[in-house]
């Protein structure tokens, strides 16, 4: 059972919700009073509970999503909230919906998008892991992060060929390498209000870092947001070689840290919106005649599943007829078919500007 502050603390931020008109977040559309009645004495075993989930979107009630998993365990337990934020977000991913099993395919079938180098500035693939048996940000303690960081960093250091590279901890980070990694654009900074609020961004810097290789081609942040943030990414559009790399990282990663999995909801991380396969793959694209045709661009996205977003990420503008174009869709298929969607898209897309 939740304490009574808690109790207290929770009727208080429901009311809030109920009583914000203007709030258009997914929490509010789906924390009805039946499902918070149902879920407000409930606490996984770590102890998280539905305040723990819903105090970031009760906070800023401009969230577009409003909830965290604290811990993998609130996946289940708090799955009457969850199930319709996770079907809304991820667009017909229903309750009873599995999410297949983890193939990263024929790597071959990855090719350079753009071998002329005439559009494609940058190619980049990520994906979220979190570390099994260890509580998301919001219920880990100090010692655990210090746990993490040592099993992690000992990871990374064994790290061989292409991979190898440096891991440097934020804690006690010298303005110099500090300095050299904003300069490179690999250092992040503690969590915004949205993570703030949801208590991700404790005993900060303890137990954060970065690693890169030496051809920083490859980059790992660790306990940013999600317990690892894996990241491939070089110049130009030769995606073949950047998911290559990625998924050898991943694998080479995985034999020594196990990675949180669901059976149904595939890898778990501390964000609803990034579950299943967690990839994300973009690309940095001019395509300045098709800025000129917003609609064309748009419908061809549409068709390939493909996000667009300004040169600087969600909410900004193309600069110089530069997007930043990525796969939207993250469960209810494989890596590899997350993946094949963006380069088809994106072929798709050169093709046409070629064309104009």
């Amino acid at each position: 059972m939740v304490d009574t502050e808690v109790l207290e603390k929770l009727e208080a931020g429901f009311k809030k919700l109920q009583d914000a008109k203007d709030c258009k977040s997914l929490l509010k559309k789906y924390l009805t009073q039946e499902v918070f009645d149902e879920l407000k004495t409930k606490k996984t075993s770590l102890g998280a509970t539905l305040l723990d989930v819903i105090q970031s979107g009760v906070e800023n009630l401009d969230s577009g999503v409003g909830v965290y998993a604290p811990d993998a365990e609130s996946y289940t337990l708090f799955a009457q909230l969850f199930d319709p934020i996770i079907e809304d977000y991820h667009v017909g991913f229903k309750k009873g919906d599995s999410h297949p099993p983890k193939d990263f395919g024929d790597l071959e079938h990855f090719v350079n998008v753009d071998p002329e180098g005439a559009y494609v500035v940058s190619t980049r693939v990520r994906c979220g892991r979190s570390m099994e048996g260890y509580p998301f940000n919001p219920c880990l303690t100090e010692d655990q992060y210090r746990e993490m960081e040592e099993k992690v960093s000992s990871t990374l250091s064994n790290l061989e060929g292409e991979l190898k590279g440096t891991y440097y901890p934020l804690t006690g980070m010298s303005k110099e390498v500090q300095q050299q990694l904003i300069d490179d654009h690999f250092l992040f900074k503690e969590g915004d209000r949205f993570l703030q609020a949801a208590n991700a961004c404790r005993y900060w810097p303890t137990g954060r870092g970065i690693y890169h290789n030496d051809k920083k081609t490859f980059l790992v942040w660790e306990n940013e947001e999600d317990h690892l943030r894996i990241i491939s990414m070089q110049k130009g559009g030769d995606l073949g070689e950047v998911y290559r790399r990625l998924v050898k990282a991943v694998g080479e990663i995985e034999k020594r840290v196990p990675f949180s999995h669901h059976d149904r909801l595939g890898f778990l991380t501390f964000c609803p919106t990034n579950l299943g396969t967690t990839v994300r793959s973009s690309v940095h694209i001019k395509l300045p005649k098709l800025a000129a045709n917003k609609t064309k661009l748009e419908e061809v996205a549409a068709k390939y599943n493909l996000q667009v977003r300004g040169t600087r990420g969600e909410h900004t503008e193309a600069e110089g007829g530069i997007y930043d174009i990525s796969n939207k869709r993250r469960m209810g298929l494989t890596e590899y078919q997350a993946v094949k969607e963006m380069q088809d898209g994106i072929l798709e897309l050169i093709k046409i500007e070629k064309g104009m």
